[in-house]
This record gives structure tokens, C-alpha cells and sequence, in this order.
């Protein structure tokens, strides 16, 4: 092997090594976003909530996740997509000893919001951190180890409720120290939150950045590291070409200079955003539990089905990283969304069929359980190997260098107030239109998908960041 084979090996070594290192970040994310499935008893035990406060204690972090993934890509234009990451991590750390912790509601959801604002920054952060140092050939494979990330937390967070609350006989009994197994839930996330910390002090900024804030010595520097120092002069013109001369990023960048209006690239970035949300996967990520338990299932059984939707999506997320870079984004996106839809109707025909007990509660015959257990499972799995990582792909590469913070905001602000909207109605929809009803409106919501994929949605499949146009 030549020196110059083995220094490009190291190279790519290298990146993926603080790839994996920014998707630690995706990590907690799924993790902060799964551990609340197990917990919702204990919740409303504990706090005495109805299904309403229910609700807004489940989905309070997303309000967090929404000023974070809005300030985040801002604040990263300025301080640095390491610095944010950074403070993303301790913010996990204080959110998971709080959230355990908590001796009331608001308490409960302060502690939350300060981990959404962590899970909101990160999410936005680690995908254009990884973006901004991955070459363009397996930028997307790159990129997608997020999405992995994101389930193998969730999993990770399904797991451990699972064996918590087994332990302890239900989520409300005490386990250890005379303290209820659903606080465990959220204390086993500090030992990934403090890994996060540690191992961001010694991955490098991202050189993007660090030329648009005109430290030109260290971009040469980083980018030396990630393509070896021949290419890296060529790199930091040509990142210099693609950005403004005359002002550094701002929101103002999101018009067009001409009309005034906002650009077409940032309602298409907005559109990924929203529909990702509006599918329903997080009703299944956040009240799996609750869903099973209300068609007959056992608590029990309810935490095992998420364990394996949670391996079902590793699987589909793995499958995307292997094709992503060979078929391209905008078909698997499309082949996503007719999945999702015909899956969802078929949730939503078993919801129909099924028969309402003396407490007028739904209960599904073991025919319709199993079709609809297939089908939930099956939709898991067009998810993750679709909008799941391609949408953070696409986030993160799509907006050219001068916007791509601002384009990240917004889209991050829609992502995760559509991710509210979605979870604060769900319980509401149970007692209203009923699982039928909600399930119904996330198979419309993923058909229409399908239109704003072939008509809006254009490939960045090895395109280099600099030549990406808005």
C-alpha cells in the first residue's frame, strides 16, 4: 500500500471516528425521546395528571426541541457547530438528573424543556457537523449513521424500561434507593450523556465554519487532518467561492434577493420537516406502550413490542446506509411514503373492525392484533429506511454553505413543532376520534408525501456542498 493510500485510509478513519462522536448526540436524542414511553404511567401516578396534562408532560420537551433546533443553527453560525454540541451535551446531563428527580409537574417539564433544547440543537447540529466533514461519495452513508444512532437510543431506551420495570413489578413500584423504576428510566441516561461530553473535547471544528468566520490557518489545519494537506488548499477556496463576500450568514439570507421572498429551497426544507412529523411515527416512539396496552395488550408485552420495532428500525436504517449513495434520497423518500400509506391504512381498517368492551375500550381479535402488529412494524420499517434518516440527510446537505444554518433552523423549528403537535393531540385523539381516527389522518398525511416528494424534492446524491444551489 502507497503512503498516500494509508494517509487517505487514516483520513476516512478519522471522520468516521468523529462522526461517530457527533451522533452520540443523535443517541441521547433517541434516548430522550424513547425513555418517556415507559414512563407515562408513572407520570400520571405520580403527578396525578389527566390525559391532557398527560399529554403536554410527554410532549413538553418538544417545545425545548423547537428553540433548540431554532437557535441552534444560528448560534452555530456564530459560536460553532463543536460549541453547540458541546453545550447540547450538558444540557442532556442536566435534564436527565432532573427529570428523575422532579417532585411536580412543572418541575418535570422545566427539566424537559432544557432536554429538548438539547435534543432540538443536537439534531440539527450533528448532521451538519458530519456534512461538513464527510466527503461527498459517502456523505450520505455518513450522514445516516445519524438516523442509527437516533433508534439504537430509542432501542436502547426501550430496553432499559423494559427490564426497569420488570425488575420492579410496574414503573410505579419502587426499585432502588425507595425510588420509583420510571425515575431510573431517565438516570440511566446520564452515563451516554456524560460519554457526549467527554468525547467532544477532542473532535475538531468544522472547517466550513471555521472559514466563513474568516480563520482561514486552522481550516487548513482541520481540513489537512480529514483530506490530507494536497487537497486542502483546494477545499478552502472553493468553500470560500461558495460563500457571500460581502457578510457573514443571517436569516436575511433566506430571501431572495430579488423578490424578497423566501427561497424555494427553504419551503422545501420546511416541507421534509413537517411531513416527517405528520406520519405519526413519534405516536408510536412516544405512547408505544400506551397504544399496545389500549388494544388488550399487557404492560409487559407492550414494552417487548417496542423493543422490536426498535430492532425492526436498526435493521431498516442499516439497509439505507448500505443503498443511499448508490439509488439516491429523493426514491427512497417517495417508496417511503407509499409504504407508510398503505401500512397506516391497514392500521387504521383494524382499528375500524375492532370491537369496543363494557369500558368501551378497543380490543382487537388475535387475527386483527397480529395484522396490525405485522403492519405497525412493517410501517417502522418504510420509515427508517426512508424519511427516519433521509430527511436529516437531505437537512444537512441540501441548503448551500451561506444558509445552511438558517435553512437548518427553520426547518428544525417546523420539524419539532410539527413532533409537538403531533404528540400533544395523540392522547386527545384516543378520547375523541379514537385510534381509527388518528391513524387514519397519518395514512392521508403520508399519501399526500408521496405528490410533495415527485414534485418538489430534487437529488443532492454527490453533489458537493459548495455546489448546492437554493
Amino acid at each position: 500500500m502507497t503512503s498516500t493510500a494509508q494517509t487517505q485510509q487514516g483520513n476516512t478513519g478519522f471522520i468516521i471516528l468523529i462522526s461517530c462522536i457527533a451522533t452520540i448526540g443523535g443517541f441521547l436524542f433517541g434516548f430522550d425521546s424513547g425513555v418517556i414511553n415507559g414512563t407515562v404511567d408513572g407520570l400520571q401516578a405520580a403527578f396525578n395528571s389527566d390525559s391532557v396534562g398527560t399529554g403536554f408532560n410527554v410532549a413538553s420537551m418538544l417545545l425545548g426541541c423547537a428553540v433548540g433546533a431554532f437557535f441552534a443553527g444560528r448560534l452555530a453560525d456564530i459560536y460553532g457547530r463543536r460549541a453547540l454540541l458541546i453545550v447540547s451535551s450538558l444540557f442532556f446531563i442536566v435534564s436527565a438528573w432532573g427529570s428523575g428527580i422532579a417532585a411536580s409537574s412543572m418541575e418535570f417539564v422545566i427539566y424537559r424543556v432544557i432536554g429538548g433544547i438539547a435534543v432540538g440543537a443536537a439534531s440539527v447540529m450533528a448532521p451538519a457537523y458530519i456534512s461538513e466533514v464527510a466527503e461527498a461519495r459517502y456523505r450520505g452513508r455518513m450522514t445516516s449513521v445519524q438516523q442509527i444512532a437516533i433508534i439504537s437510543g430509542l432501542f436502547c431506551a426501550f430496553i432499559s424500561n423494559y427490564f426497569l420495570a420488570k425488575s420492579a413489578g410496574s414503573a410505579t413500584l419502587n426499585l432502588w434507593l425507595g425510588f420509583e423504576a420510571w425515575r431510573w428510566m431517565f438516570w440511566i441516561e446520564l452515563v451516554p450523556a456524560v460519554l457526549f461530553f467527554l468525547t467532544l473535547l477532542f473532535i475538531p471544528e468544522s472547517p466550513r465554519f471555521l472559514v466563513s468566520r474568516g480563520r482561514k490557518t486552522k481550516a487548513l489545519e482541520v481540513l489537512g487532518r480529514l483530506y490530507g494537506h494536497e487537497r486542502a488548499q483546494q477545499k478552502v477556496t472553493d468553500i470560500e467561492a461558495s460563500l457571500a463576500a460581502d457578510h457573514q450568514p443571517r436569516f436575511s439570507d433566506l430571501l431572495d434577493k430579488v423578490t424578497r421572498k423566501v427561497r424555494p429551497i427553504v419551503w422545501i426544507g420546511i416541507g421534509l420537516a413537517t411531513f416527517q412529523q405528520l406520519v405519526g411515527i413519534n405516536v408510536v416512539f412516544y405512547y408505544g406502550a400506551v397504544l399496545w396496552q389500549s388494544v388488550g395488550f399487557s404492560e409487559s408485552d407492550a414494552l417487548l413490542i417496542n423493543i422490536i420495532s426498535g430492532g425492526v428500525s436498526i435493521g431498516a436504517c442499516v439497509l439505507t446506509i448500505l443503498i443511499i449513495d448508490t439509488i439516491g434520497r429523493k426514491p427512497l423518500l417517495w417508496i417511503g411514503s407509499v409504504g407508510m400509506a398503505i401500512t397506516l391504512a391497514l392500521l387504521t381498517l383494524c382499528f375500524i373492525t375492532g370491537d369496543i368492551d363494557s369500558q368501551g375500550q378497543l380490543q382487537l381479535s388475535d387475527q386483527q392484533g397480529l395484522v396490525a402488529l405485522i403492519a405497525a412494524n412493517t410501517y417502522v420499517f418504510f420509515f427508517n429506511a426512508s424519511w427516519g434518516p433521509v430527511m436529516w440527510v437531505m437537512l444537512g446537505e441540501m441548503f448551500p454553505n451561506q444558509i445552511r444554518g438558517s435553512g437548518l433552523a427553520v426547518a428544525g423549528l417546523f420539524q419539532w413543532g410539527s413532533n409537538f403537535i403531533i404528540t400533544m393531540t395523540f392522547p386527545i385523539f384516543l378520547t375523541s376520534i379514537g385510534l381509527a381516527g388518528a391513524y387514519g389522518f397519518y395514512a392521508a398525511c403520508a399519501l399526500i408525501s408521496v405528490f410533495f416528494v415527485l414534485k418538489f424534492v430534487h437529488e443532492t446524491r454527490g453533489i458537493e456542498l459548495e455546489d448546492m444551489q437554493g
